[in-house]
């Protein structure tokens, strides 16, 4: 039977959340990504992110915090970044 994962998942993935830090991915894997919303804007009542770095990251915990990076993009909007995000996590798992 299997477990059920606890906290959101996005594409089989999971996902936290930390002030304006996203973390997708697991400590884990070889891989994870982190996502920093650097602006945002007012939209009615809701904070929209209009500026998200993002940055495919190894996880192996030899590496200086320099070295870890792999990849590096920024995105206009929340939506970009997750979805860059979860190609860049899946092709680093599949070692691509």
């Amino acid at each position: 039977m299997a477990q059920k994962a606890e906290g959101l998942m996005y594409r089989n993935h999971p996902l936290r959340r930390i002030d304006k830090m996203i973390y997708y991915g697991s400590m884990a894997d070889s891989h994870i990504i982190l996502m920093q919303v650097k602006e945002t804007k007012k939209d009615k009542d809701l904070e929209v992110a209009t500026k998200v770095s993002v940055e495919l990251q190894r996880t192996a915990p030899d590496l200086k915090s320099r070295d870890r990076v792999v990849k590096r993009s920024e995105k206009s909007s929340l939506y970009d970044a997750m979805d860059i995000s979860a190609i860049w996590l899946e092709r680093a798992l599949a070692g691509k």
